[in-house]
């Protein structure tokens, strides 16, 4: 209508609202909390299927949509409790189904979710060369006990205190390392929701053995042994191989510096703090370290499903050996596999399709361990 411009109390600017593409009213709302749970990982949804104990008002929901369900006559729209693994990276590991096409018996790929439990809505994305967050009483006793640097020790207000926690702080006291008492919601917000034990140790990144000098140090050692990974990227993995590496006498790790896992606060953890005492040293290009690893005087073999040779026929495991574990997928790289000397299969008796890669790497470390225990 004309003269509406002149009339009193108009509007001099225009409405406020979402700007375009912005996402709506409440998107800064949701800014920080992580991703969304699927229904069957929410254990308040009636659509919950976790292996986690089933809330009583869970429980109620899903009763009553089954009542409702049979008097419409129709299938009840529900959670099947107990068919999800929501428990995953708790204690010292568990068994996981794995998927045919990987290391070993008959190649390994772990199953379920990769990397630790997180809790909801928290996600841990530390920088490259960022201080780590070592977490979990034998992993930050054991880095202590090593003389790894440090610049300080984090205890959860109220912690149960036991041998372990009463030797790391003793030990972190000795080397001047300071202690700082934080509530645990603190400590679980600094480690991403990592399951910590009520401890956790800050250290620098991890400082790598140079390649050559783990050879060398190996090539001194009565029985030379060294384990190769070719392109594991499932730090848990790694971190079960430097711990198997340990036990069985193994002088050195090495993994190449693109597309596979370096030694992260999930690897330390799952190592058990092992990676404390077994040198691990990054290379460029893995085939051409296999190669100088041949020069040097060792037999390499890799671990392949379809093997030239079973592992409990394997004469070299005597002598100066390297183990080559393959990824979690395809297995050994096709330029990996033709620079090993001979692969090895590991004999299976089950129906089970195939190993993790690193129960693989165990397997045959233990064969190996076993056959020159007996030569002596």
């Amino acid at each position: 209508m004309a003269g509406n411009s002149q009339r009193r109390g108009r509007r001099l600017t225009p409405k406020a609202g979402a700007p375009k593409g912005t996402g709506g009213k409440n998107k800064d709302s949701l800014a920080g909390r992580g991703r969304t749970l699927p229904a069957d990982e929410r254990p308040w949804h009636k659509g919950y299927s976790g292996t986690e104990k089933l809330p009583q008002r869970t429980a109620w929901k899903q009763d009553k949509e089954r009542r409702t369900a049979a008097e419409e006559g129709r299938a009840p729209k529900i959670g099947q409790p107990g068919t999800k693994d929501t428990t995953w990276g708790k204690g010292g590991g568990r068994g996981v189904p794995v998927n045919r096409g990987g290391t070993g018996g008959r190649g390994g790929k772990p199953g379920g979710r990769s990397g630790p439990r997180v809790t909801p809505g928290r996600k841990s994305n530390p920088a490259k060369d960022s201080p780590e967050l070592l977490v979990g009483r034998n992993p930050v006793l054991e880095a202590l006990r090593a003389q790894v640097p440090a610049t300080a020790l984090y205890t959860a207000q109220g912690i149960d205190m036991d041998d372990r926690i009463n030797e790391i702080i003793r030990t972190a006291a000795d080397r001047g390392i300071a202690n700082l008492e934080i509530s645990r919601a603190e400590l679980d917000r600094m480690t991403g929701g990592v399951l910590h034990q009520g401890v956790g140790l800050q250290v620098p990144p991890f400082a790598y053995q140079p390649f050559e000098d783990m050879v060398a140090a190996a090539l001194e050692q009565q029985a030379p042994l060294l384990v190769a990974l070719d392109g594991v990227t499932d730090p848990r993995n790694l971190g079960a191989v430097i711990r198997s590496a340990a036990a069985f006498g193994a002088q050195g790790v090495f993994v190449p510096e693109r597309r596979a896992a370096g030694i992260t606060a999930t690897a330390w953890r799952t190592s058990a703090g092992a990676a404390a005492r077994v040198p691990v040293a990054q290379v460029t290009n893995l085939t051409r370290s296999l190669k100088a690893c041949r020069d040097a005087g060792f037999m390499v073999i890799g671990l392949d499903a379809d093997g030239d040779t079973e592992l409990y026929d394997l004469e070299a495991a005597v002598g100066p050996l390297v183990v080559v574990v393959g990824s979690e997928g395809r297995g050994l790289s096709r330029l990996v596999g033709e620079t090993c000397d001979l692969t090895v299969s590991i004999p299976m008796i089950s129906e089970v399709e195939s190993l993790n890669a690193s129960v693989a790497a165990a397997v045959t470390l233990a064969e190996v361990a076993r056959r020159r225990a007996a030569e002596q």
